[in-house]
């Protein structure tokens, strides 16, 4: 599956000041494709190529996969990036063209995303925490289905669900395992996050819910011995656990990087028409 991204983020801005001269300024970073490193190589022989803690602004080839990869490398920096499609899908990615990179990086323009934190405790009662760009998901171990309780901002809102699992979205990561999950896409900007059910068997009518993206959301796996659930933040999984909860930090902050006629609010827009 396309890995889609992010947490909340404003409505597509202006791209942050870069300096008028980018060359020795941008970092390029590309994924370990034969066409993403060759187009690394043409790039970095016309611009030049800066070492990441010189780097104004990264440059990302590749696909929806490495960009998520490269967020994830860089959080807490909140370098701006902008991507150019060397994979298959590009959500993320603008187009690939190698003749006017300066010119369509200064008339950028910048979606600022947060992403979602995961804190989880085991069997043995460790705590665990990790940050999702796209979703965090509970999936069923074995061949028994999962049995959760759903609290939200400390209240009761679903005393058991049975499932192969459930997942809450960023806005962005709406259209990746979410949509799949057939969740609603979310638009850029509306401040809601996505609670999405993994073939729900009981309530079976249940289709999840949109929640306030300063919920706080606590998952309670009920008989873990018998139904053990993993908790999947983007790539991090953590095994047999017993709460999940999940909520979107604010103080974490990510920039993306789009051509003006590709913002990714068009693009989540654009998504749910496509048939």
């Amino acid at each position: 599956m396309t890995a889609a991204l992010m947490g909340s983020a404003a409505p597509d801005a202006e791209m942050p000041d870069l300096p008028a001269d980018l060359h020795g300024r941008i970092a390029f970073l590309a994924a370990p494709t034969e066409v993403a490193c060759a187009a690394r190589q043409r790039l970095i022989a016309r611009h030049g190529d800066a070492a990441l803690e010189d780097a104004v602004v990264i440059v990302a080839l590749g696909g929806d996969g490495f960009m998520l990869e490269t967020q994830h490398r860089f959080l807490g920096r909140n370098l701006p990036t902008y991507g150019m499609n060397c994979g298959s899908v590009g959500f993320l990615m603008n187009d690939f063209h190698e003749d006017d990179l300066t010119q369509r990086l200064a008339a950028a323009q910048s979606a600022v995303l947060h992403p979602l934190r995961m804190r989880s405790v085991d069997g043995d009662g460790t705590v665990h925490e990790a940050l999702a760009i796209n979703e965090v998901s509970l999936l069923r171990e074995t061949r028994q289905a999962a049995k959760i309780r759903i609290v939200v901002d400390g209240k009761e809102r679903l005393p058991e669900l049975i499932c192969d699992g459930i997942l809450v979205s960023t806005p962005a990561g709406s259209t990746a395992y979410n949509l799949s999950a057939h969740g609603p896409i979310v638009p850029l900007g509306t401040n809601l996050l996505p609670m999405t059910p993994i073939s729900a068997f009981r309530p079976r009518r249940w289709r999840g819910a949109l929640l306030p993206a300063e919920a706080r959301v606590t998952f309670e796996v009920l008989e873990p011995a018998k139904r053990p659930v993993a908790a999947v933040a983007d790539y991090v999984e953590v095994r047999d656990v017993r709460s999940v909860e999940v909520r979107e930090d604010r103080n974490m902050r990510l920039t993306l990087l789009f051509d003006p006629d590709h913002g990714l609010s068009e693009r989540i827009i654009a998504e749910q028409f496509t048939v």
